[in-house]
């Protein structure tokens, strides 16, 4: 077996955990393969970009937070392998162990005795009024948002070609089930299991209130424009990661990527394990 490792390297604690991840699968005869930048850092020769290191081992382990995930998954591009995350740190949504639970991780990849968790993907695609294209990929979710106005915006959503609304905003959020516990909750929307068919639809503080979250089935397409040439140019977003300027006339359409994300998840790790801790969940 071989492991790649994608580390923060902006973390203080990322070198110390890159060398302690190494040394202990290298004691259980794992190899490990570092990304260019994470080899950079170590001063180490052979990095590998996103794909030829997707192509070249099982597993992926992605050291840092959930934010390293999510930029992790965009380097790594389509890949059906098993991805990890090891968060310096407190545990986050989407990562399976922390940095404490090294050991534990390594033995789960020995005996098997962990579980993926199969996370979909969106696939977005901006058109722009002269017809060119640009197509992205988002874990947690896109937002199309006002960009430098301090005003509200005017935008439309449609679902399989059919109007959804028209929406005074700040913008419009369509999130994954994973996404649910990001951006979209912020906003109001509401909290979906990793594992359902869904896509979720969430107003950035609309000015009516009874315009609220809206879920819909996966296999759904969904298309955003902005309404007014006045308001433009407004701001699109890919898991806060890549930022494009939207143009009257130009339109966004989003869809359920073609792979997935198959997060590791140790026993004993679960979402909703992950939702009590994080939402400080207390029962009666």
């Amino acid at each position: 077996m071989k492991v790649g490792i994608i580390a923060n390297t902006g973390k203080p604690e990322a070198r110390a955990t890159i060398e302690r991840l190494s040394s202990v699968l290298a004691a259980r005869g794992i190899a490990t393969l570092l990304d260019d930048e994470s080899a950079d850092f170590m001063g180490q020769p052979g990095g590998l970009d996103g794909p030829a290191l997707a192509a070249a081992c099982e597993v992926i382990a992605v050291l840092g937070g959930d934010g390293t995930m999510l930029n992790a998954v965009a380097k790594l591009g389509p890949t059906e392998k098993t991805i990890a995350g090891i968060n310096i740190g407190t545990l986050g949504f989407l990562t399976s162990c922390t940095d404490d639970e090294i050991e534990p991780f390594a033995e789960a990849l020995i005996s098997g005795s962990y579980k993926t968790s199969r996370r979909s993907l969106l696939t977005a695609t901006v058109i722009a009024a002269d017809g060119s294209q640009s197509h992205y990929h988002a874990l947690n979710e896109v937002v199309l948002a006002r960009g430098q106005t301090g005003r509200l915006v005017s935008l439309s959503a449609y679902v399989d070609g059919e109007l959804l609304n028209h929406y005074r905003a700040d913008g419009l959020i369509v999130a994954t089930p994973t996404g649910s516990t990001a951006y979209s909750l912020s906003a109001g929307g509401p909290l979906i299991s990793p594992g359902a068919a869904a896509t979720v639809i969430t107003p950035i503080c609309p000015h009516t209130l009874s315009q609220r979250s809206l879920i819909i089935g996966d296999d759904a397409l969904v298309e955003l424009t902005p309404e007014n040439a006045d308001e433009a140019p407004m701001i699109f977003t890919v898991d806060g990661r890549d930022i494009v300027t939207i143009h009257h006339g130009d339109r966004i359409q989003v869809r359920k990527a073609g792979h997935a994300l198959n997060l590791l998840r140790l026993q004993g790790h679960s979402f909703y394990a992950a939702l009590r801790q994080k939402l400080n969940w207390r029962g009666g």
